[in-house]
């Protein structure tokens, strides 16, 4: 077969290089790979930048494999009556050495293969099993652009016999694992950010299956350092998402998924929806209310302060400070809201011991009392006494005074259980 040569007189620029995949490549007879390979030597040998090097290949690869590449997936073709098996395995062998062939002939440049194409190839090899070595390759390449990464194109589906879940949940932990290891990721904050949104969205999307193993989820949801997520909605949105799937789970494993939970990152609408999600521990629902009486009363002695620097003379005009007063107003009836949530909390587990009191006073004959030990629970004078907290404390100041309260009732260990 003859070699293709380039004219001497074509000069690879950038405006003449631009059309360089479709003058080259568009042609049907060009379909041997050791004839694009040795082609495409010689334009290396041009001085042809690494981007266009690129193109070149991902026109070429799109030209063969139309259907398995294609950006919305791939196209499964109707298969006659005529086709055996030995065209069909024949076919499949015919893309396995395409694709590994090709990982070969990658430039090693960072940005040369968009990102998006490299997953489409991923998808591809593990279609008609590559090499690990292969494979391997192109996960490191892919974890290296992860942040350019889309969440259709990353959900790559499962074709292993092991894995018993629909996405191939395993491959996208390789891959954020060897992300976040990544030098590069670590210098840039931003870059794990984008990591970190697309990871909480591709376990909103793995979520739904139910044979996603907790374990599964949790190692893809804790792999990202904290830091990496500058709000918690996202990766709470997918607890839920998954609570919703898997709902025999045990209230061990929905503390475990909680876990992975900070408190202090949820927004206000996050927060409120997980005080009245029941599908939670009650322990978790406490720290979420804990945690956001926490954040306004710093919010309020924040205004309280800025409120007390003010002077006539400060240039703030009586609209201003008639503002703040009514958010002033607006923050405190939101503790009194909390106030209450929390009285009421209090109140169902005084209920609940009265409960377990009876149940044990019937099982083993004595008279049992919570009174003997000592450790009865919050009373109704107790309650009394935080109603009647002057409006200046706002009740509870901190979180410290809060569990110390919540603690109080409880006794044994198997009690403490039974409220998480």
């Amino acid at each position: 077969m003859q070699k293709l040569s380039l004219p001497e007189s074509i000069t690879l620029s950038d405006k003449s290089t631009q059309f360089l995949p479709e003058c080259c490549f568009d042609n049907p007879s060009i379909s041997d790979m050791d004839y694009f390979i040795n082609t495409l030597s010689t334009i290396k040998l041009k001085g042809v930048r690494p981007d266009l090097i690129g193109s070149i290949i991902t026109h070429y690869a799109s030209k063969l494999l139309p259907h398995d590449l294609a950006e919305n997936g791939p196209e499964r073709p109707v298969i006659s009556s005529k086709d055996s098996p030995i065209s069909a395995t024949a076919s499949w062998m015919k893309k396995k050495f395409f694709i590994e062939t090709l990982v070969t002939i990658l430039p090693p440049e960072k940005d040369s293969i968009p990102c998006n194409f490299l997953l489409r190839l991923l998808r591809v090899a593990n279609t008609v099993g590559v090499d690990v070595a292969y494979r391997d390759e192109l996960e490191k390449r892919v974890s290296r652009q992860l942040d350019e990464a889309s969440l259709g194109e990353l959900m790559i589906p499962s074709f292993s016999h092991t894995c018993g879940t629909l996405l191939d949940v395993n491959l996208v932990f390789r891959m954020v694992k060897k992300c976040v290891n990544s030098e590069e990721v670590a210098k840039g904050g931003a870059k794990l950010t984008k990591v970190a949104k697309l990871v909480d969205c591709y376990l909103a999307e793995a979520a739904v299956d139910s044979h996603m193993t907790l374990d599964e989820f949790v190692a893809l949801g804790s792999v990202l350092p904290s830091h990496s997520r500058s709000t918690d909605d996202g990766l709470y949105r997918a607890i839920d998402i998954y609570l919703k799937a898997h709902p025999g789970l045990s209230k061990q494993e929905r503390k475990t998924l909680w876990n992975l939970i900070d408190t202090r990152k949820l927004s206000p609408e996050a927060s409120h929806h997980a005080a009245q999600n029941e599908r939670l521990p009650v322990r978790a629902v406490i720290q979420v209310l804990l945690s956001e009486q926490t954040k306004l009363n710093k919010h309020i002695d924040w205004s309280g302060s800025l409120s007390s620097m003010r002077s006539p003379g400060t240039g703030f005009d009586g609209q201003a400070r008639s503002v703040s007063k009514r958010e002033i107003n607006i923050h405190q009836m939101e503790i009194k809201r909390l106030k209450e949530d929390v009285l009421r909390l209090q109140s169902q587990c005084m209920n609940m011991e009265r409960q377990i009191e009876k149940l044990l006073e019937k099982k083993k004959g004595y008279n049992f009392s919570w009174k003997k030990l000592g450790i009865l629970g919050f009373k109704a004078d107790k309650i009394g006494e935080i109603e009647g907290e002057s409006e200046a404390g706002f009740g509870l100041k901190t979180p410290m005074e809060m569990k110390a309260r919540l603690v109080r009732g409880r006794t044994s260990k198997k009690w403490r259980e039974s409220l998480s």
